[in-house]
């Protein structure tokens, strides 16, 4: 499992290290780890044009001491302050004494840009100075970040004005929220993680690894039957939408349940495309409502969720209207899956609200419902029912974005719900999985809902292989 940590717990666990340690030796590790990855990227540092561009704190203390490492390995560095009188004095005489100069603006050729302006604990976007300095790195250099690119929230991603869009992103001691959820996310790059020795407890985020989605996923024995498998139930399509109903019913169908019953107008599509399927109600251990079915309908909605202990999973359509109330009076699990403009109707604020502050809404979601939240968007979350860190996926694609592709994703979780997972474990599993099979399905160019699901099987025996 990858898990991020808050800025709080990070600089706790530095501040007890430091005090076990020789002043200066975090930082030290810092800048090392720093200067390895810069020369591991430029391949010949001799001769090779770097540029540090110096925040007054720690953060361009580190920019600076691994500049003086790369100076002794005989690169040309310059350091551009963002206020000369502010440059972190033990780094900026480490520079000086292997070397490397100081200017009052940045160089027009560079190879590599360390952006070192501000750190962990920034807020609110670039101000003047940095921006100025942001918006004159050289074209065609490589972008390394120093812990965090400069303008992004480490502990939501939100990037509130301008911010630096790194090629590499170099983070000390621990991931932070910041570094693997959009809008943030887009800008990190590829993130190196450098172990300086912190002891961390209490993640804020996780992110599933093959191994953790694989022991999650539910697998029959010799004794099982369809049923100990897991019915599903979906209530899905309309004469409008019937195409929502037969994807929701694929996701089901590869997503491991023994069984799947259709409730809606869309039977004859689902069984000329699926005739194992199951028509009409009966038991289930777990429904999905809402892919497709349109207005009108929701006393569906209300009658799966009067059945309190049958997990449900809610999305689309069946989003509209929800109560609160109702979901938190549930005994099973509820999994909630809107997008960025269904979360914003559920909480009543503006579509970009949620799109800026994706951690923050998920959080507010699953609080306010009681219920699990996945938030599907180029930054999939999956905020928990109760306590406990919220999961971001890291599988996917752009090519993701597609119609139907949402409805699968449902009935994939539907299925896994109805195995036995929690609200939780369902949605992280099942966007793991999908985000797996898109890429299978797209390799590289366009795909369709339709393909997604039938790249499940792949991606499933990809995890578990």
């Amino acid at each position: 499992m990858r898990t991020a940590y808050s800025v709080e717990t990070v600089r706790a666990a530095e501040r007890e290290l430091m005090a076990r340690l020789p002043e200066g030796a975090l930082m030290a590790r810092a800048a090392a780890g720093l200067a390895a990855v810069c020369a591991g990227l430029l391949g010949r540092v001799y001769g090779s044009r770097v540029v540090v561009l110096a925040g007054p704190g720690d953060n361009g203390g580190d920019a600076l001491y691994a500049g003086a490492r790369l100076a002794r390995r005989g690169a040309r560095v310059t350091a551009v302050p963002m206020d000369p009188e502010r440059m972190h004095p033990g780094g900026l005489a480490a520079l000086r004494a292997a070397g490397g100069r100081v200017e009052p603006s940045v160089p027009q050729r560079a190879d590599l840009v360390l952006d070192g302006l501000l750190g962990i604990g920034g807020r609110g976007g670039l101000r003047p100075a940095a921006a100025s300095l942001a918006e004159r790195i050289p074209a065609g250099a490589l972008v390394v970040a120093v812990d965090l690119p400069s303008g992004v929230d480490a502990d939501t991603g939100e990037v509130a004005g301008s911010a630096v869009a790194a090629d590499v992103t170099v983070t000390f001691g621990a991931y932070k929220p910041g570094l693997l959820i959009d809008p943030g996310a887009s800008r990190v790059g590829a993130v190196r993680l450098v172990d300086i020795g912190l002891d961390l407890a209490d993640p804020v985020l996780e992110a599933l690894q093959h191994a953790d989605a694989a022991a999650l996923l539910p697998v029959p024995t010799a004794s099982s039957d369809k049923y100990r498998r897991g019915v599903v139930g979906v209530v899905a399509g309309s004469e409008q939408y019937p195409g929502a109903a037969v994807l929701a019913v694929a996701g089901a169908l590869r997503g491991g349940a023994g069984a799947v019953r259709y409730v809606g107008p869309a039977a004859d599509a689902v069984l000329a495309r699926h005739p194992e399927v199951l028509v009409g109600r009966g038991r289930v251990q777990a429904w999905v409502v809402g892919p497709g079915i349109g207005a009108g309908r929701a006393a569906e909605v209300a009658r799966a969720l009067a059945d309190r202990d049958v997990p449900v999973l809610v999305d689309a359509d069946g989003l509209r209207g929800l109560d609160p109330d109702v979901v938190r009076q549930r005994r099973a699990a509820t999994l909630l899956t809107p997008h960025a403009g269904e979360a914003a109707a559920l909480l009543g604020v503006p579509r970009e609200s949620v799109e800026a502050g994706r951690l923050a809404a998920a959080r507010e979601l699953a609080g306010r419902y009681g219920a699990a939240v996945l938030l599907k968007g180029s930054t999939t979350l999956v905020a928990p029912a109760g306590p406990g860190p919220v999961r971001v996926n890291p599988t996917g694609t752009p090519w993701l974005a597609t119609a139907g592709s949402g409805d699968v994703l449902s009935g994939l979780a539907g299925a896994l719900l109805a195995g036995g997972l929690s609200g939780a474990d369902a949605g992280s599993v099942a966007a793991y999985l999908h985000g797996l099979a898109g890429r299978l399905a797209a390799d590289g160019a366009p795909t369709v809902a339709q393909e997604v699901a039938a790249a499940l099987p792949a991606a499933w025996r990809d995890v578990t292989s």
